[in-house]
């Protein structure tokens, strides 16, 4: 497939790019901040002119027969910039991409949601654990609140259009190996990473994640958390999830190091199978 990805130079963007090219895909890179050159183009995502105009084709540039759009361009997270500008750019970004999308006859769109609407960072308790796709988003940031309007725009446009594809991505807090020599220090304080659940991605399953979903997400909308298959810690997650969230109620059994935010539903319907762990 020929894909525009937004927010390919980003920390997930980066791993999606090169998963994408890796699978023999023709990959277009949107975003503020790259290296010029072939498969990049500079936009600012928040004028629909730019975004609109790069989507059908810019000169001297084929920029134009794309199957799928890759939205991941965004502020990452709460407390960047004020929240009227997290708000701003956000909001403003997604529509822009959606409506370009529509106005191209794009039909294929998978974008980064994110674990926050789940109601991170759970200074008042979850519904039960793991949590999943299942209960009512339950935004506590301006940032999340923005996700959450995304996804409620997302069911709108595929109804309004039932062929088109939207796949949302409620990501988990993007890690690459690097990272993963400061690991070990959570196991000091239970509380220190319980904002999520001790959840990570790996950003090579990130990208897994959104090669699965443009090969098979079918038409309509679909929300789906992605996280590793385990949490940050070396303790057992039932022990944890006891101590820091006793009134809380285990919706199943969880098993060693099991991760609290299910990835059930996207291993069921997509195929998704976290590969990489920071215990490797």
């Amino acid at each position: 497939m020929k894909i525009a990805v937004t927010g390919g130079s980003g920390k997930l963007g980066r791993s999606v790019v090169a998963r994408l090219k890796d699978d023999g895909h023709d990959v277009v890179n949107l975003d503020r901040a790259g290296t010029r050159g072939r498969g990049f183009i500079a936009i600012d995502l928040t004028d629909y002119g730019q975004v609109v105009d790069a989507i059908l084709g810019i000169d001297e540039v084929n920029t134009t027969g794309f199957d799928a759009i890759v939205h991941l361009g965004a502020i990452p997270a709460p407390a960047i910039l004020p929240d009227v500008a997290t708000f701003h750019n956000n909001i403003l970004s997604t529509y822009n991409v959606f409506q370009a999308a529509r106005r191209a006859g794009i039909k294929r769109i998978v974008y980064a949601s994110s674990e926050t609407v789940l109601g991170l960072p759970f200074d008042i308790d979850p519904p039960y654990i793991p949590v999943d796709e299942e209960y009512p988003a339950r935004p506590e940031s301006t940032y999340s609140l923005v996700k959450h309007l995304e996804e409620t725009m997302a069911k709108e446009l595929v109804r309004w259009d039932p062929e088109l594809s939207i796949t949302a991505f409620r990501f988990s807090n993007v890690m690459n190996p690097e990272d993963y020599a400061a690991f070990p220090s959570f196991d000091a304080d239970a509380t220190l990473r319980k904002w999520n659940l001790w959840g990570y991605i790996d950003g090579r399953d990130g990208a897994q994640a959104v090669a699965k979903a443009l090969e098979t997400a079918k038409r309509g909308f679909e929300a789906y958390i992605i996280a590793a298959a385990d949490t940050v810690m070396s303790r057992p997650s039932a022990e944890l999830a006891a101590e820091v969230f006793p009134n809380v109620e285990l919706a199943r059994d969880v098993s060693g190091t099991e991760t609290l935010l299910s990835i059930d539903k996207a291993r069921r319907l997509l195929g998704y199978a976290p590969e990489h762990s920071w215990r490797d």
